[in-house]
């Protein structure tokens, strides 16, 4: 790895230069020593030289690429300089004192390919969720925006109302002239759209898991093994054990993927009463955390057996949070959890944190209550921005077909299906205002 993954750790960093000026910056500052050609898409090698001293900065690469066949569609060079930050910083202070040059805002870069036609929309912001992933399934979904596939998926529905409205449209302003409308048809094939985007919304939801992950909550009761199950899932010793109860008085975190979702375990202060002023601080912040989990994992001790300690907990986690209680010690105890059986349908399963058996039929259920595996084979998802515009698209044609319902006049008809069609473009970048364009893309990072 030479590329910065953190700041002042790298070997390599890049000053990207793009517009009109690039070339010129580039020449200006990189001395490329022999006879080097300075054509599109070539790599050059030189050193950085500050035009007023001529001392000598860094030993670079300098990569040109012409318009239109760059990332941005304009003008653009590169300069491969050694990382950390004084090196950086002073190759970066010479570019910036050229005029009309100054730093990219974030996400601008994406921004210009967009508005210069090199990049969609839904494409662009993929870019972003593909930097940002989290888990391989993450990016592989990522990936598959970068494709186009979300702006194929988006443009199709999209296409299909635009065929509707011209039909309607037709009909209100020339009548007499044309054919009687297939009414039938029509709302047919509205209803169609209306339940692909459904689909396409549900789909969305389902795989958000991968992008956004969860926050699992490990409770029980203390010494029942909760340090230990985070450092066993965890693969390092992340919490300190202790057969002393109460030892967790503060939340431990730590972050890993199963199953290509990437999941954030917490484990909490275990709860029970204690007059320890540390140890009621802990167990209060234990109770916050189960009412903002996604899941919670309620640790027991198979040595004691479920016992009503137990049953006060589970009580105690929000009803429609999803859970999953845990056997832990199972290299101690082999119980049949007889005494848990009649509690609904919540699943279980017997682990050892010591040991790790039980740990394949652990990580299977722990993905059954996530519900990953309805989602494997699922790659084209919707992020925030766009899910919300699919969902407005949806409340605009139900309206619609409320309008059709009531035999409204055909010009009523149109209102709300020009709306869908507004927020499916919207998605797509057929249908933006600048300032728009400025909020998706200031949630980008610098450089991209």
């Amino acid at each position: 790895m030479i590329t910065a993954v953190a700041p002042g750790q790298g070997g390599v960093a890049i000053i990207r230069i793009s517009g009109p000026l690039a070339e010129d910056i580039g020449k200006a500052l990189v001395v490329v020593p022999g006879t080097q050609t300075w054509a599109s898409h070539r790599v050059l090698y030189g050193h950085v030289i500050d035009p007023a001293t001529k001392e000598r900065i860094d030993e670079v690469l300098l990569l040109i690429m012409k318009a239109p066949r760059t990332f941005t569609g304009e003008d653009v060079v590169e300069i491969h300089c050694h990382g950390g930050v004084i090196i950086v910083e002073r190759v970066l202070e010479l570019v910036l004192a050229f005029t009309d040059v100054r730093r990219a805002l974030p996400g601008e870069f994406s921004q210009r390919a967009l508005l210069n036609g090199k990049r969609d929309l839904s494409s662009a912001e993929s870019i972003n969720e593909l930097i940002h992933a989290r888990s391989c399934k993450a990016a592989q979904i990522a990936m598959a925006g970068l494709d186009g596939g979300i702006q194929q998926c988006i443009s199709s529905l999209r296409s299909r109302l635009i065929d509707q409205l011209s039909e309607l449209d037709a009909r209100v302003d020339f009548e007499e002239d044309l054919p009687s409308l297939d009414a039938t048809k029509l709302v047919n094939e509205l209803k169609s759209v209306q339940s692909d985007l459904l689909q396409l919304i549900e789909n969305s939801h389902r795989t958000s898991l991968f992008r956004k992950g969860l926050r699992v909550a490990l409770v029980g009761r203390p010494n029942v093994g909760k340090s230990s199950f985070l450092n066993r899932l965890s693969g390092r010793e992340r919490a300190i054990v202790s057969d002393l109860p109460g030892t967790t008085r503060d939340l431990l975190e730590s972050s890993l993927v199963l199953g290509g979702i990437p999941i954030t375990l917490i484990d909490t202060a275990g709860i029970h009463a204690t007059s320890d002023s540390l140890e009621k601080l802990g167990i209060e912040r234990s109770f916050e955390i189960l009412k903002g989990a996604d899941v919670v994992l309620l640790i027991f001790d198979l040595e004691s057996g479920w016992i009503f300690e137990d049953s006060q907990l589970l009580d105690k986690i929000p009803v429609e949070t999803p859970k999953l209680l845990i056997g832990n010690k199972l290299d101690i105890q082999r119980s049949d959890l007889s005494g848990i059986k009649a509690i609904n349908s919540i699943p279980h399963v017997n682990f050892s944190a010591l040991t790790g058996e039980g740990e394949p039929e652990l990580i299977n259920t722990l993905l059954q209550v996530f519900n990953a595996k309805e989602t494997t084979d699922l790659m084209v998802a919707l992020n925030d921005r766009q899910l919300d515009l699919a969902v407005l698209a949806v409340k605009a044609l139900e309206r619609l077909q409320e309008a059709i319902d009531q035999k409204l006049p055909w010009d009523f008809w149109t209102i709300d299906l020009r709306l869908a069609i507004q927020n499916l473009g919207e998605i797509t970048g057929d249908d933006l205002t600048e300032a728009v364009l400025e909020r998706i893309f200031s949630r980008f990072c610098i450089g991209k």
